[in-house]
């Protein structure tokens, strides 16, 4: 084993005989052909056992760079293991940018999409949402590419590996643009409830940060597209919270070294949408992450339901932050049909202690139809989950067409998805 061997938190140990990096897609093929258990591995930030298996982990992160702009079509082509970090720089100096970004730059392309990972923002979806095509090699060692607007494509992008091993993505590309973020402090909680919409509404990515205590929620980042905010300046007070005086981490009394610039220092978006800087690891991994959409127009609700447990929250918390997605077609993911508001939890890295929590969270929002992401902690039942999907038998249906043999199956598509 390499030291792959456990996911970035620390928190899963992988039960896999061998870490392959093939540094060709042919190599690639030929791996995948002569397996018969194997799943792709990305940057290892999913915090459950989605990547896991007892055969053998592929890696892409070894194949040749592909970073290729099609400026008629609005379009970047990249090689799946790539960071979001490691090219978005490059689409900057080009002209472009995508959509939307994660708080984290240094999530691999592949990996995000496959989760249903996200941004922030009323009027932006997933990153997913900006996938138009995909490459990936299937069970038989063989390729095949899925173009938006092909039957099952909707169904492979948000698919958690369990069709084949994604090699390449072509994404939707915008406009280069500047954005200019700016922290307030301790808005009045019955201003986010009563006023849900026009707070995550008041910049292009929003994201409300709290640690459930009773009072004010502790910050909001308001991340604006320089020319969309009408004026360059930041008031002192807005919606009865406080423009903070310095820069800022999510979670208070951290220092703020490793986050991207504040105060309204105008930047490239892909270096002002991220929380944090792709040069500094944000934390050492000590920690367990959970996360739970519901519809937006739910989340005034949603949000006094997880309110009534902070007393059992609290103790095991670093921190929470709330974001909006916009809605999509793809099959699987979290916004699936529905502009979502996404409630995340950092927890403290105790499992045992954490697992009775979730259970009350998935509990109090389970009237909301709460889904949780693929890649983090939950333990909302596999039977509750097939109600809450559209096109949930019709993702079985593909796993099998692409994979009649489960080579890409584990132990988690096994307990969440019926051969």
């Amino acid at each position: 084993m390499t030291p792959a061997e456990t996911n970035w938190a620390g928190n899963i140990t992988f039960g896999a005989r061998r870490v392959c990096i093939p540094r060709t897609e042919a190599e690639l093929r030929e791996t995948v052909a002569a397996s018969t258990e194997v799943r792709a591995l990305g940057t290892r930030h999913s915090f459950n056992t989605v990547a896991d298996t007892a055969g053998d982990l592929v890696s892409v992160a070894g194949l040749p760079r592909v970073v290729d702009i099609d400026r008629a079509a609005g379009a970047v082509t990249v090689s799946a293991g790539l960071r979001f970090g490691e090219f978005a720089g490059e689409l900057n100096e080009s002209g472009f940018a995508l959509h939307n970004l994660g708080s984290l730059p240094h999530i691999s392309v592949a990996g995000a999409c496959a989760t249903g990972t996200h941004g922030s923002g009323v009027g932006n979806r997933s990153l997913a949402g900006a996938v138009r095509a995909l490459d990936m090699v299937t069970a038989d060692g063989g390729t095949v590419t899925l173009r938006r607007g092909d039957a099952d494509f909707p169904g492979a992008v948000v698919s958690m590996g369990a069709l084949g091993v994604v090699t390449r993505l072509t994404l939707d590309l915008v406009d280069a643009f500047d954005v200019r973020q700016w922290v307030y402090e301790d808005l009045p909680e019955s201003v986010l409830t009563g006023r849900f919409d026009e707070v995550m509404s008041a910049a292009y990515s929003v994201s409300v940060f709290t640690d459930w205590r009773p009072g004010p929620v502790g910050q909001v980042w308001l991340k604006q597209r320089v020319g969309d905010e009408g004026t360059p300046e930041a008031p002192a007070e807005w919606l009865g919270a406080r423009l903070a005086d310095g820069p800022r981490h999510p979670i208070p009394g951290v220092p703020a070294g490793n986050c991207t610039r504040q105060q309204g220092v105008p930047g490239p978006w892909h270096r002002r949408l991220p929380h944090f800087r792709l040069e500094f690891t944000p934390s050492n991994g000590d920690e367990l992450q959970s996360e739970y959409f519901v519809a937006r127009e739910d989340a005034a609700a949603a949000y006094e339901a997880v309110g009534r447990l902070r007393e059992r929250i609290t103790p095991l918390l670093q921190i929470s932050e709330i974001r909006t997605v916009a809605g999509d077609d793809l099959w699987l993911s979290p916004a699936s049909g529905r502009d979502s508001v996404a409630f995340h939890f950092t927890w403290v890295p105790d499992g045992a202690a954490v697992a009775p929590v979730l259970a009350e969270i998935e509990e109090a929002l389970a009237p909301f139809g709460a889904r949780p992401h693929w890649g983090k902690v939950f333990g909302t039942d596999p039977g509750v989950l097939r109600t809450l999907y559209g096109r949930y038998e019709d993702f079985e249906r593909l796993m099998t067409r692409y994979d009649p043999a489960g080579m890409f199956r584990n132990d988690f598509l096994d307990r969440h998805f019926r051969p």
